[in-house]
């Protein structure tokens, strides 16, 4: 209606101080004077703009917003209909779309908008900027009530807009609201986790799925399953093991999607029984598993060492008509080889080709290396070949295994072939295969073909010091002598050293197989090159002096004592010589080197020493000597139980532990010994018992048989009464043996008694098996 029409027909007074009722806006809430609501009681005309009437009749009065919810036509009260409401509402929504103006058309709407108006709304607005405005305009009316409809609009705007910071917002906003007013928003809460959830919003859709366990609204199974597969697909299966197992509690299942995604995942993690009880229920619930639910059971079942079920699930997949994969072949295979299962292994790997998957790299060398080592060297070879033909090259770890493993069975041209096959392919052998292969032929004693593996080994950039030492050591220890030296020979002329331990034992190598000549260099060689020669190793060398027979060889083992610069050789000589020239007694001089050894280190030397020195000393007539060396070593307590005095029931000397020489100077210098206590001091024992051992029962026996002697010989022991010994010991021809004065017949027995010494102590080693010690040549 024009305002300056509705001037012009109506005659109004020109008072300015004057208002006419008709001109006051009459609301529909106004009461009359009677009470009830105010009525037109004017004609209105509405004209159009050329000023013709359109209509006339009594106007539709005006309603205050916000607090009449119906007008008034002319006397009739009309109500707003909801679709008349919703349209105006969303007509101002689009038009005004947000900001203050927004909010200043919706107060003045001429109805009282409900919640069903807004929800209805939405749904008709798509814009979800313009939404908002309008429901945070609603959410500040007093009439608002939280809705879950009207939630789960907003969200799915925003998240068309993929706007999450604003479906974060909002969530807060429904959570302080459905705290507030006891209202649940289930649909709203799940909705807004799943869309977090598909938008990879790792922790601030897990935050949300917290937010929401924790205010007691219950989460659906969707909402569960998209988390769950999230995290999954994150990488972190701890976390959605965490989510599944609140799932359960809640009562929750699985779909078929996350069961594809869980059950591998548990697998993996190693959480197998977990993974089979989910593989069963899918069963149970008519999910058909697929092929990476079963490729993860059978694989992780099979690494964990369960391979009767990994089995099982892999006839089971079977049974599905599904085919296995080349993957899944090579997990059994090498689960199976893994458990040392290798016939089962073989019909895996059979099947695979005939299923016509074609082996990988990896599974050759597995199948080779794994048969090699446990001795099938036909299998691992007939492997190796069809590795080859496939066009894979060995690795020098394959090669290596089969090559260590012939040489370990001896098949030298096998041996030989495969490592003509590895250098001829460009690879380098490794170091462990240069020692077995070095062995092989050492063993078979293939020195020129040793040698040349050697030089290619050095040339390869390799220290060959070790090896070639290991070879030299093999032949010493084989007792091949010859081709020890010879590869000695060679180790010189190639410039590669050895250590002295080794020319050590092929010194005492060359002496025992009485290789005097050559002995002495690597003797010469060895003190050369700073090592000390101890008095065992002297010792040793005395005692081949003492068993050499012919004259050449006493000469070369002279020189050989001689090399070995040892302060026990300066001794020996010095014990030889006069005493004028030694320019003290020989029992000093005996004492004076006796007292220069360190006993505790050098104990069991000495006492070795000792058995050899006094076996020479006897042998060589040099009986006095042989006195002397034998008081010093008791006085210096060598053999300190030797010599027993029990008071006067028995007097025993031990001898079992001494050699044939030490034996007779022992029993003829303890003898004399108990002679003076018997006839000075008047001391008579019951008995006298010289303890020999089955060793030297004879030699002892025979040397006092040449004195009539009151002993008798036993198994062990040749034992005497003491008053019998007393009476003996009285004849002068005993005085003279005991003095060393010794008949003509005991001289020849002492001086020319051939006896096969003991070469060593048995406490300290033995350079030969023992042998019996047997006198060849008696009286």
């Amino acid at each position: 209606m024009g305002l300056n029409s509705i001037s012009q027909r109506l005659s109004l007074p020109k008072d300015p101080n004057f208002v006419s009722p008709s001109f006051s806006r009459n609301y529909c809430s106004v009461k009359n004077s009677d009470g009830g609501n105010g009525e037109w009681t004017e004609e209105i005309e509405y004209l159009d703009e050329s000023g013709s009437v359109i209509y006339s009749g009594k106007g539709v009065r005006s309603v205050e917003p916000g607090v009449d919810d119906h007008v008034m036509v002319g006397g009739i009260k009309k109500p707003f209909l909801n679709a008349s409401a919703v349209a105006k509402i969303v007509e101002v929504v689009k038009r005004w779309k947000w900001g203050p103006e927004l909010e200043t058309q919706l107060d003045k709407l001429q109805f009282v908008p409900t919640m069903t108006h807004i929800t209805q709304a939405l749904k008709v607005v798509k814009d979800s900027d313009a939404c908002l405005s309008l429901f945070r305009w609603a959410r500040r009316q007093p009439w608002y009530l939280p809705n879950d409809e009207c939630y789960a609009m907003l969200f799915d705007g925003l998240n068309q807009n993929r706007d999450f910071d604003g479906i974060q917002l909002l969530f807060d906003e429904m959570v302080g609201d459905s705290s507030n007013n006891g209202i649940s928003s289930f649909t709203a809460y799940n909705r807004v986790i799943q869309y977090l959830a598909k938008a990879e919003k790792l922790e601030v859709s897990f935050c949300c799925f917290k937010k929401v366990q924790d205010s007691g609204c219950k989460i659906d199974v969707q909402t569960y399953n998209s988390l769950i597969t999230l995290f999954l697909n994150k990488g972190l299966p701890y976390k959605a093991f965490e989510i599944y197992g609140s799932m359960e509690a809640a009562g929750c299942l699985l779909d078929g999607s996350t069961y594809e995604l869980m059950i591998p995942s548990l697998a993996k993690s190693g959480r197998l029984d977990a993974a089979f009880k989910l593989f069963q229920e899918m069963k149970e619930r008519n999910f058909r598993p697929g092929f990476s639910v079963f490729s993860s059971l059978v694989d992780s079942m099979g690494k964990a060492g369960r391979l009767d079920t990994s089995m099982k699930v892999y006839m089971e997949m079977q049974g599905y008509g599904l085919r296995s994969s080349a993957t899944m072949y090579a997990s059994l295979i090498e689960s199976y080889v893994k458990a040392g299962k290798l016939d089962a292994a073989l019909r895996l790997w059979d099947e695979m080709k005939k299923a016509g998957f074609r082996p990988n790299f990896g599974l050759y060398t597995l199948i080779v290396e794994s048969h090699a080592k446990s001795g099938k060297l036909d299998i691992a070879m007939s492997a190796f070949k069809d590795m080859e033909k496939a066009g894979f090259l060995p690795t020098p770890s394959t090669y290596s295994c089969l090559l260590e493993m012939h040489a370990a069975t001896g098949q030298v041209d096998s041996a030989m072939k495969l490592y003509n096959s590895m250098t001829n392919a460009g690879l380098r052998p490794g170091l462990s295969t240069y020692t077995a292969l070095l062995t092989l032929l050492a063993n078979k004693k293939l020195v020129d073909v040793a040698a040349k593996i050697l030089l290619e080994m050095k040339a390869m950039g390799y220290s060959v010091d070790v090896s070639a030492s290991d070879v030299l050591m093999v032949y010493i220890k084989d007792g091949s002598v010859d081709l020890a030296l010879r590869w000695l020979r060679f180790m010189g002329s190639a410039g590669i050293r050895t250590n002295n331990f080794i020319i050590r034992q092929l010194f005492e190598s060359c002496m025992k197989n009485g290789l005097y000549e050559s002995a002495k260099p690597l003797l010469e060689t060895y003190v050369s090159s700073a090592a000390k020669v101890d008095l065992i190793l002297y010792t040793s060398i005395l005692a081949h002096l003492v068993r050499c027979q012919e004259e050449e060889n006493e000469k070369h083992l002279m020189s050989i004592l001689s090399a070995t610069k040892h302060r026990a050789h300066s001794f020996m000589c010095g014990l030889f010589t006069g005493p004028e020239q030694r320019k003290q007694p020989v029992l000093s001089f005996v004492r004076e080197f006796f007292q220069s050894i360190d006993y505790e280190l050098e104990e069991g030397a000495a006492r070795y020493f000792v058995n050899v020195l006094l076996n020479y000393l006897v042998l060589m007539g040099q009986i006095n000597r042989a006195r002397c060396v034998w008081k010093v070593a008791y006085e210096n307590k060598l053999f300190p139980k030797a010599i027993v005095f029990d008071q006067h029931i028995a007097w025993s000397l031990d001898v079992r532990n001494l050699s044939v020489g030490a034996a007779l100077i022992a029993v003829a210098h303890t003898l004399h010994r108990f002679r003076k206590r018997m006839l000075y001091y008047g001391a008579v024992p019951r008995r006298i018992k010289l303890v020999t051992g089955p060793t030297l029962k004879i030699v002892v026996a025979q040397m006092l048989s040449s004195v009539e002697s009151p002993f008798e010989v036993s198994k062990v022991v040749l034992r005497a009464p003491g008053d019998s010994v007393m009476e003996w010991f009285k004849k002068p021809i005993v005085q003279q043996f005991l003095l060393n004065e010794i008949p003509s017949r005991s001289d020849i027995l002492l001086h020319k008694l051939n006896t096969l010494f003991p070469s060593s102590a048995p406490e300290i080693r033995s350079l030969s098996p023992p042998k019996p010690l047997i006198a060849r040549r008696a009286m």
